[in-house]
């Protein structure tokens, strides 16, 4: 990592292992020109405890940490599915919906039985995603969210994406995340529009001179 460190291109490491995450973030972070990294090219990475109550809050807490461990700039990001009839959840708990060892089957189980006896016009519901920026101090640079409003179908439909994707319908298109596809999920998803919002960001403290 230390010749890395030593380029003269900007290197961000984006703070998750997840795959398929860290490949939507690079799809919209394309113009920017520097580096992108994730946690699993970061030799020495912290797991960081989501004690956040809010997304926000996890998404600092994820970039800080691990900015502070790394010595390199992190983009931390935390989003998840808040569920109108169910105030809210699962929420920040999203990803551990069924417990903490959960996987996306679990998690989709649960949220189709909490909503059995819930008609589909009060199935309404949101993503929201928040990213923080961390300099190697652990200072949050910049900070972006993005959401994006649906309902939960009655059962999963489509193969793609990952998480509640093949239960989080798009009204207006009348597909699920799971069957949209991933270019179209570019363009609507939470996660995608949070970090749009992010790349001016990067753009300016690039031209700034503090990124680098």
């Amino acid at each position: 990592m230390s010749s890395a460190r030593s380029s003269s291109v900007p290197i961000i490491v984006l703070g998750t292992n997840n795959a398929k995450k860290a490949g939507e973030l690079m799809e919209v972070f394309a113009p920017w020109e520097g580096r992108l990294l994730t946690l699993a090219d970061a030799p020495g990475a912290i797991v960081v405890d989501e004690t956040g109550r809010t997304f926000a809050e996890n998404a600092a807490l994820k970039a800080t940490e691990q900015a502070k461990q790394l010595g390199m700039w992190v983009l931390g990001e935390d989003s998840g599915l808040l569920v109108d009839a169910l105030d809210g959840a699962p929420g920040v708990y999203s990803a551990r919906y069924a417990g903490p060892e959960a996987d996306d089957r679990c998690n989709n189980q649960l949220l189709l039985e909490r909503l059995a006896d819930v008609p589909p016009e009060r199935r309404t519901a949101r993503f929201e995603c928040h990213m923080a920026l961390s300099d190697p101090q652990g200072q949050v640079r910049a900070r972006s969210s993005g959401a994006c409003r649906g309902r939960i179908a009655l059962a999963p439909r489509g193969g793609g994406g990952f998480g509640y994707d093949p239960l989080f319908e798009v009204v207006e298109y009348h597909r699920t995340f799971g069957e949209l596809s991933p270019l179209v999920k570019a363009c609507l998803s939470h996660r995608a529009r949070a970090a749009r919002a992010m790349l001016p960001q990067l753009f300016r403290l690039r031209a700034e001179g503090i990124l680098r």
